[in-house]
């Protein structure tokens, strides 16, 4: 099926999520393409529950008609990047920029000096293209997760103005 998403930025808002977006956004971390193959088993079962939205900072991008095309989820303490997903259909069109320049807004309002992102290793490009910086690594901890992760960090405080080209 053909992409979906017509909507230009403009048109994309970002707002807290709430407690009636939790299987919205378990659809979207359970069927994600990323976690396909010999990732699958690290979002089988796995559930964004309404808990959880109360808890942490989730926040959600929405089109017009309040579908969801992506989300993050901020933890404060310690400072991490928990989440962050943009529908498949939804990627490309500048949606993982949004909500990472969000995410960066929201902790630089919080006061964070930095954002700790223990990424999905297929996603560090992504996450180095709007300015997180490779720390190390993240060895793998089978069963629950079977491959080494990149260890990255957004820098938030004083010196980071903006999004890194």
């Amino acid at each position: 099926m053909r992409s979906r998403i017509t909507a230009r930025r403009s048109e994309v808002r970002i707002r807290r999520a709430v407690a009636r977006d939790a299987r919205r956004l378990t659809r979207l971390v359970t069927s994600s393409r990323a976690y396909e193959g010999p990732y699958a088993p690290m979002v089988a079962g796995y559930r964004v529950g309404p808990d959880y939205i109360e808890a942490h900072g989730v926040h959600v991008a929405v089109d017009e008609d309040d579908r969801v095309l992506g989300f993050y989820s901020l933890i404060m303490s310690p400072p991490e990047l928990d989440l962050m997903f943009v529908a498949d259909d939804a990627q490309g069109h500048g949606i993982g920029r949004l909500l990472a320049g969000h995410l960066r807004e929201e902790a630089r309002r919080a006061g964070l000096a930095d954002v700790r992102v223990v990424a999905h290793p297929p996603a560090e490009g992504f996450y180095r293209s709007v300015g997180a910086e490779r720390t190390g690594t993240v060895a793998a901890r089978p069963p629950a997760v079977m491959w080494d992760r990149p260890d990255m960090v957004f820098r938030i405080g004083d010196g980071c103005e903006g999004e890194r080209p």
